[in-house]
């Protein structure tokens, strides 16, 4: 059937008859200039894919009418332009596909027709880890380490990009894939197959959610939804309400995104916006530039929204220019915005829309601060941060607590480090890394903490050796203003050398951390700190021994390293004193925003991301000399730990099967509140006591090739017994802390992977209770829709608010 919608199609140039558009502004309803900007690029993708089968006239009447529909419970389908994919998330896709490929062939059909027919993007970025730093060749050794560690996922990655139409692999070594997609995969506006319509997209990483601040609609989703959308199939998601997020005033002069973002976040914590799109306006917006919009985007899973955004305006269509994109298309995007109303003017109010609540933030009343010590909705103002983490100290075990007896809040225990003498206590600093595509895409912030750096070097503070510093920045354009400004001398002064491309800290790829300082903070059990400026500092994250980690803006990371523990008033006590006996306060050495803002005029220009992105796809030479399999059909390697054919098609047949109730079930684990994916299946460390690690042992692995569970998730054999492995995780029937056990009424006690082999040999189906504030990402997605886990072989239903 022909689109019902054809008569608004029209050229966007008239000299160019062949581009056409959807102008939805000849819908002439009413109802269209009161929608959110957000609800209107779902309206556009309705009515461009109106077919009468997947997408429908009542999806587009419903979406039209989303002052009443929001309040009905009423799911409506989405086409996403396109999907985004990491390493990690992205291995197990393309195994998927190469699976179907073998299923399509042994049913009789022709496997070749299997390919995404959405385009798909995959950024490796995940797997690099730092295990040299503080060192001038650390990118180099780590980045050779990786591909050690890696060469069989990069060949089969890139047998998929050979084997595979419309994908798109870009090699490691390159960025964190959400600085690649905003300042180099994200169109704004597609122009696709003759018609111009709203770029968009869904990732198989919850921080997808970055590019909305450049005005791309986006969201994370599990991995089956986005194999869905490769495939041609649309999201049917709940109409969303949309909390308007009202910005006000300018921030102050100490203040960064970073301490922006964090304040954001607890506040929508507060409000609730599970589920929820959060569309950002007012005067305030006008004074953030994109990289500020973006950092806000990027956390938006950790403050629970679906979805964060920021509408295009005339700074967006600016930094499309200043990135190096094409002139013409720049000039088409603008055009087409215009002509159907999705441009904004955020100083302007009669363009305000409709929105379901509305809640404001003056950015005046910000000011400095971090979140955790264990989660990053937990802010805490830097003035406050001595005495919050020694109230923590006492507190009860939970996400603000550590139990630690009063006596032993002073412990010490000292410990040689090469050679020197040092002491670890409580609160000590061993991690301090700027990490993550929340911070490291935003030049204020790199450039902030690169000018303290320099100060600091000038005034005579050092970081202490022992401490882990790195600096993994979130694309080659970062080291090149970096460099070309004059402040990467003084980062690799303070250790803050460049370790590679890639999240690395903030995805647990911290490495190891020396010898002597694990066994100071074993023997005096002591809470030992991370300080990253990341997204996420959940229990377990970070580092096995770092129990308290704190989020930070980067020039508060080098800061907090100076310093080397976080009980400090750097209002009050010094960074450190100098040579000459002076004391330096941190006052003494912050720069100004006026100072940040010259140097970001200077050195941050269109011709470097040009520069850099141009040879994105090929200048990685290990990867250029990777030797892939040619077949359109994937080899499986029987003795391969990383690639694995999966379960799914087996027994597969043309006649559908009927589905199976859950009968007689068994709950296996009940959890508490706030049960994150990383709780549930931890991208980090495979500790060696493991049954994944038993698993590994088994097939002639050493501990030293274990790698990670992140980089492993294309077998299934691993991450099944990976499951709710994270050390920090508690079960309530046992009330333990760590890796999660079942016991058994003979007094038994099984690992969850063995327990649940056990219950499937009685034929017994499993449950796993959940609280509520259940986490972000695909943990969300399950909860919402009901969808089971399969941990070898049993159905698990994560039910929630039990």
């Amino acid at each position: 059937m022909s689109n019902p919608f054809v008569q608004i199609v029209e050229p966007l140039d008239a000299a160019q008859p062949l581009k056409k558009f959807f102008n939805l502004s000849k819908l002439e309803d009413v109802r269209y200039a009161r929608l959110p900007f957000s609800i209107r690029v779902l309206l556009e993708a309705a009515i461009r894919n109106c077919d009468e089968f997947l997408v429908k006239k009542q999806d587009v009447e419903n979406i039209l009418n989303w002052k009443v529909m929001q309040h009905k419970n009423v799911e409506v389908p989405f086409k996403p332009a396109r999907v985004i994919l990491q390493d990690f998330t992205g291995v197990p896709a393309v195994v998927d596909f190469a699976a179907m490929r073998d299923a399509v062939k042994k049913l009789g059909g022709d496997p070749e027709k299997i390919n995404p027919i959405c385009p798909a993007d995959l950024v490796i970025d995940h797997s690099i880890q730092v295990d040299f730093n503080r060192r001038s060749d650390s990118l180099q050794k780590n980045q050779d380490l990786e591909f050690e560690r890696n060469k069989e996922r990069f060949e089969f990655l890139k047998w998929g990009s050979q084997a595979f139409k419309n994908m798109r692999i870009i090699p490691p070594g390159s960025g964190i894939i959400h600085q690649v997609n905003l300042e180099y995969l994200a169109r704004v506006v597609m122009d696709q197959d003759g018609y111009y319509y709203p770029d968009s997209v869904v990732g198989t990483d919850s921080h997808t959610t970055m590019v909305d601040g450049l005005g791309v609609l986006g969201w994370g989703v599990g991995g089956i939804e986005a194999e869905a959308v490769m495939l041609g199939q649309p999201i049917s998601m709940v109409l969303p309400e949309v909390v308007g997020y009202k910005l006000l005033g300018n921030p102050q002069p100490l203040v960064t995104s970073t301490d922006i973002v964090l304040t954001i976040t607890k506040h929508l914590r507060q409000v609730g916006v599970v589920g929820k799109f959060v569309e950002f306006f007012g005067p305030g917006v006008a004074q953030l530039s994109i990289a500020d919009r973006a950092t806000i985007a990027n956390m938006c899973p950790e403050y629970g929204a679906t979805a964060a955004y920021f509408p295009v305006d005339d700074i967006s269509i600016g930094y499309l220019v200043q990135t190096g994109r094409d002139k013409e298309k720049v000039l088409c995007t603008r055009k087409y915005l215009e002509a159907v109303g999705m441009l904004r003017d955020f100083k302007n109010s009669s363009q305000d829309p409709d929105f379901t609540q509305v809640v404001e933030l003056d950015l005046h009343t910000v000011v400095p601060c971090c979140s955790g010590p264990k989660r990053p909705q937990d802010k805490v103002a830097v003035s406050d941060m001595k005495k919050d983490f020694e109230t923590c100290l006492g507190a009860k075990q939970g996400f603000k607590g550590f139990q630690i007896a009063p006596d032993r809040h002073n412990s010490i225990v000292k410990f040689n480090f090469e050679g020197c003498d040092f002491e670890l206590s409580h609160g000590s600093v061993v991690i301090a890394a700027i990490t993550s595509c929340t911070n490291t895409s935003n030049p204020s912030v790199m450039l902030g903490a690169g000018l303290l750096a320099k100060k600091a070097v000038e005034a005579g503070l050092t970081v202490k050796p022992y401490i882990k510093t790195s600096l993994s920045p979130g694309s080659g354009v970062v080291t090149y203003y970096l460099r070309e400004s004059g402040v990467m001398s003084y980062l690799s002064q303070l250790g803050f050398d460049v370790v590679g491309y890639g999240c690395m800290t903030c995805i647990g790829n911290s490495g190891p951390l020396p010898d002597s300082v694990v066994e100071a903070i074993l023997q005096g059990d002591l809470v030992a700190v991370g300080v990253l400026s990341g997204n996420r500092n959940f229990e377990g994250r970070v580092h096995p021994n770092t129990r308290a980690n704190y989020l930070a803006s980067p020039p508060l990371v080098i800061a907090y390293a100076i310093a080397g523990t976080v009980r400090i008033d750097f209002e009050k006590e010094p960074l450190g004193i100098n040579a000459s006996g002076k004391k330096i306060f941190l006052k003494d050495i912050w720069p100004t925003r006026n100072e940040i803002q010259a140097v970001e005029r200077q050195f941050v220009i269109p011709g470097m991301f040009k520069e850099v992105y141009q040879k994105i796809e090929t200048v990685n030479e290990s990867w250029n000399a990777l030797d892939a399999p040619s077949d359109k059909l994937y080899t499986w390697n029987p003795k391969s730990t990383y690639i694995k054919s999966p379960p799914f098609f087996d027994g597969l047949t043309l006649a559908l099967q009927t589905p199976k109730t859950i009968e007689d079930a068994y709950v296996l684990l009940n959890f508490g509140d706030s049960v994150t994916t990383d709780h549930i299946s931890p991208a980090g460390n495979i500790a060696r006591n493991s049954p994944a690690a038993r698993y590994l042992t088994s097939r002639g692995l050493t501990p030293r090739e274990f790698n990670s569970y992140g980089s492993r998730r294309g077998n299934d054999a691993v991450m099944a017994r990976g499951t709710f492995a994270n050390i920090r995780l508690v079960n309530k029937f046992i009330d333990k802390q760590g890796p999660q056990t079942v016991h058994f009424p003979s007094g038994e006690t099984l690992d969850v992977f063995d327990a649940a082999e056990r219950y499937k040999q009685a034929g017994h189906p499993l449950i796993v209770l959940a609280g509520k504030e259940y986490g972000a990402g695909s943990s969300r997605d399950w909860a919402a829709k009901g969808p089971f886990l399969l941990v070898s072989g049993i159905p698990i239903s994560i039910v929630i608010g039990s």
